[in-house]
């Protein structure tokens, strides 16, 4: 049976300081986004994840977003680097907690790679080419998982921070017996890297819904888009909301806040 373990990081006091991209940045109740952040991993837990905590950092405002500091496969684990400066201190725990589980591979200099920017799909790997993101990262992550089978496509991204605030993974293809399905904003990335692929629109009302988890069979939806996970439902997915409008002010997404791995 396959099992998750999912890890996490509590959201730091500090968060009111992160670093923000696209958005004007407006108050964050910590209290109120400590308690969304409470309800989602109690979904990954309800999917059969096993939630483990990566250690509090509350002096490294946007250490939530734990999905940034490395991209895990089947058969290894990519450290990071993150392209905000700022946030580089955070993959010293998380390399810790993968080296348990996976072999590890590094970014190095003058790299940047946010896992935010990596969609992984059956044997592609796409890379946003963004603020966080740059050519060479791209680069250095090809050269890692190449030898896996997998083909890694740069991707321009305009209009948010990381790809998969325009584009996620909505459904494998093996699971359902047909071509994987993705979420997307075409006004944020363009659909034709993915050709091939079965594309489902978001509302236009809710530009920041492309943002789902896939966990196993499963969409987890950010409950402020119901618009959009109407459309997600319409095409036979099974979808669960969590709230996560807290953490949006900071440009989190349900993505960001795990670091998902395969176990057996």
């Amino acid at each position: 049976m396959t099992v998750f373990v999912a890890f996490t990081r509590a959201v730091p006091r500090a968060i009111d300081r992160c670093e923000l991209t696209h958005l004007v940045r407006t108050p964050i109740d910590y209290a109120r986004a400590v308690e969304q952040h409470a309800a989602y991993e109690e979904v990954l837990r309800r999917l059969g994840c096993r939630v483990e905590r990566l250690p509090a950092e509350d002096d490294m405002p946007d250490s939530v977003f734990v999905e940034d500091t490395a991209v895990v496969f089947d058969e290894i684990a990519v450290i990071t680097r993150p392209g905000a400066a700022s946030r580089r201190g955070e993959v010293e725990s998380v390399t810790q907690a993968l080296g348990m589980h996976r072999r590890l591979a590094f970014i190095q200099p003058p790299g940047t790679l946010d896992g935010g920017d990596v969609l992984v799909t059956p044997g592609k790997v796409f890379v946003g080419i963004t603020e966080r993101t740059n050519a060479d990262g791209a680069r250095q992550l090809a050269t890692h998982v190449i030898p896996f089978g997998f083909v890694t496509i740069p991707v321009p991204v305009d209009g948010c921070l990381h790809l998969k605030s325009a584009v996620t993974l909505a459904s494998i293809g093996a699971v359902r017996g047909g071509r994987t399905m993705l979420l997307i904003n075409p006004q944020w990335v363009s659909r034709d890297p993915f050709d091939g692929y079965e594309l489902i629109e978001i509302d236009p009302a809710e530009p920041m819904a492309a943002n789902v988890l896939l966990v196993g069979d499963r969409v987890v939806c950010a409950e402020e888009h119901p618009r959009t996970r109407r459309r997600l439902d319409a095409h036979g997915l099974v979808t669960l909301s969590v709230p996560a409008g807290e953490l949006a002010k900071a440009e989190g997404g349900v993505t960001c806040c795990s670091l998902l791995i395969r176990t057996t």
